[in-house]
């Protein structure tokens, strides 16, 4: 298994949020709290077990350690933008 860190952007593997990509805020044991800054804030994360989200790439470096909500909506949206380029 792959090791998660906070601030590894993921995308949902299960679920009915499946193909979702989220940013990893929190683990802890088995399981990754998730952010997207709209529907799943610092405030309320989505909790989910590491075995059912992968990996896509590292934005450790564009988070700090006091992110807001936007700050997590506004990477998933640059990230999505450089998708569509592609």
């Amino acid at each position: 298994m792959y090791d998660y860190k906070k601030g590894h952007l993921v995308v949902s593997m299960a679920g009915h949020d499946k193909g979702t990509f989220y940013i990893i805020n929190n683990i802890q044991g088995e399981y990754a709290f998730l952010v997207d800054g709209k529907y799943k804030t610092l405030e309320k994360p989505k909790k989910k077990k590491l075995k059912h989200i992968q990996f896509v790439i590292d934005l450790c470096d564009k988070l700090e350690d006091n992110s807001s909500n936007e700050m997590y909506k506004y990477l998933l949206k640059q990230y999505k933008k450089e998708l569509e380029i592609k």
